[in-house]
């Protein structure tokens, strides 16, 4: 595996990256059929704010860029160390992500560790995370890394 660490986002990254991350969830969402896609990048964004108040200085939620030995930033985890539906000890993995430019290298592979590593040496004994029924390189990966399906939603379209 490709040796991968990680440091504290910096604010100029955080700027950017919370657009980002919003137009990606906002749109995994519209794709999901769970949101119309006129309200879906207000929704994620407000859905942002409420999650990350202080931003990089939101307490109990950790932003880092994953980076290669010599500093290359390749990716990004955001870990919240409180999940969101009050699992105690369970870390909750919102977003993590290999730059396109970056992928298929086993980076994710090595991105997912540190995220595992960085919730354990927070006193997590869990990490759970969501995942889009549409993305089976990400289920291939959470799958081979030991994760388990703990709740899962199917829909039927009834036309």
């Amino acid at each position: 595996m490709t040796d991968v660490t990680t440091r504290p986002m910096e604010q100029s990254e955080f700027d950017s990256w919370q657009q980002a991350v919003a137009r990606q969830f906002a749109d995994a969402q519209v794709a999901a059929g769970v949101w119309p896609e006129e309200e879906a990048l207000d929704r994620a964004l407000e859905g942002n704010r409420t999650l990350l108040p202080d931003g990089l200085d939101t307490r109990q939620m950790i932003l880092l860029r994953g980076v290669l030995a010599d500093g290359t930033p390749i990716g990004r985890l955001w870990i919240g160390l409180t999940h969101p539906r009050g699992v105690a000890g369970c870390a909750f993995l919102y977003d993590i992500q290999v730059d396109p430019e970056f992928r298929g290298r086993g980076l994710g592979r090595a991105l997912l560790a540190a995220a595992e590593a960085t919730a354990r040496d927070h006193g997590a004994t869990h990490l759970e995370l969501n995942v889009f029924g549409d993305n089976p390189a990400a289920i291939g990966l959470y799958s081979t890394a030991g994760f388990q399906v703990v709740t899962q939603q199917m829909r039927k379209g009834l036309a």
